[in-house]
């Protein structure tokens, strides 16, 4: 075993968190292990400016962190690509245990596993069968899958469904790990003015606006009857993208569409004083916004599949179409059902399966067995 425990963790654009929930798990575990006696690099992608002109290569220290800042010419998903590509042949030279965020380049690991280093892959959600990719990006991601399950030292599994999914890659060894949220048990009503809101008043739904993730449904559901509350849809909307079209089209006047909200206070604000959370997701795993509505003690009306179920647990509303998800809107909004033991359950799930230290911990034991 290693005198130093170290980390290398891959697989995202940086830290402090700016993009997603890969970002901000990074952000929570990289503090967790310096804190626990662990030298960690995290790996951060420097993108070209306005001007196209892209800054060298450098590290830094962030809060005890070191943070190696590797540059790409391309943007988009090329520069992504070649962004891993260049963090792996980084990684190459330095010692320590490799975490990888994501398998969409898994297949640059066996560089990695060449020079016989250690590699945990966090699988993610099932990314090939995403209704927005194309054919050639779709069997990019099912390789990438294939292979990461198979060379990585531990592949982690976000929800068992995950670890399920990988056996049929032949992958028995994977440890399932789901993602983590704060509790949140107050919250400011100030974000709330801003948008002409009052406290269980409003539902809401947290979500890139895309087919499998039902916000057409969910927006068509709330839209088919008068409302006493409003609909908040938090999620980026482009004026020119089809199926952002038909989104706001379905929508009444009780619908609102802030855009993305990236602000932290802000949204745990939105979701502690929603009357519920309504999530559409149709494929993945543990999905973090999910986790975090339990955090925040939200009643949840969610997609009715595998994924959201074994999240959420027994105590939520699950709907398959938009006339299932109209009924739970209106069993809730007048009071039906009782909403005070759901608030509950979803509290207790968060309390028993997703607390941060719970995982991260769990996280920390994968990590020390590499070295």
């Amino acid at each position: 075993m290693m005198s130093k425990k170290i980390a290398n963790i891959l697989g995202i654009r940086g830290i402090p968190a700016a993009h997603g929930g890969f970002e901000t798990f990074a952000g929570r575990l990289a503090p967790y292990l310096r804190d626990r006696g662990w030298e960690v690099n995290v790996y951060c992608q420097i993108e070209p400016d306005q001007d196209g002109i892209l800054r060298s290569n450098f590290e830094d220290d962030w809060n005890g962190i070191r943070r190696i800042h590797i540059g790409s010419s391309s943007k988009g998903s090329v520069g992504s690509i070649k962004f891993d590509w260049y963090c792996i042949r980084d990684a190459v030279k330095r010692p320590g245990v490799n975490l990888v965020l994501g398998y969409n380049t898994a297949l640059f690991g066996l560089l990695l596993r060449i020079a016989g280093r250690s590699m945990v892959i966090n699988m993610d959600g099932v990314e090939w069968k995403r209704a927005k990719w194309s054919m050639p990006i779709k069997l990019w991601f099912y390789l990438n899958e294939f292979f990461g399950a198979n060379i990585a030292n531990v592949p982690i599994a976000d929800h068992p469904e995950i670890a399920l999914h990988l056996r049929r890659h032949g992958c028995t060894r994977s440890v399932v790990i789901p993602y983590g949220a704060d509790a949140i048990h107050s919250a400011s009503r100030e974000p709330l003015d801003a948008l002409g809101l009052h406290p269980d008043k409003y539902f809401i739904s947290i979500a890139r606006a895309e087919p499998e993730n039902s916000i057409l449904e969910i927006v068509e559901a709330f839209s088919a009857s008068k409302r006493q509350t409003k609909l908040v849809v938090l999620g980026k909307l482009d004026s020119s993208n089809p199926y952002h079209q038909a989104v706001r089209r379905a929508a009444s006047q009780s619908v609102i569409f802030p855009g993305a909200i990236y602000d932290s206070s802000t949204v745990a604000s939105l979701r502690f004083h929603a009357l519920a959370y309504i999530h559409g997701h149709q494929v993945g795993g543990t999905n973090p916004s999910l986790v975090e509505a339990l955090g925040a003690g939200n009643l949840i009306i969610a997609h009715d599949n595998k994924f959201n179920r074994w999240v959420a647990g027994p105590e939520q509303l699950y709907f398959s179409q938009a006339e299932e998800c109209a009924a739970h809107i209106t069993a809730v909004e007048t009071a039906a059902l009782e909403i005070g033991l759901a608030r509950k359950g979803a509290r207790l799930r968060h309390a028993t399966a997703f607390t941060w230290e719970q995982i991260l911990a769990k996280y920390e034991q994968v990590l020390e067995a590499q070295l």
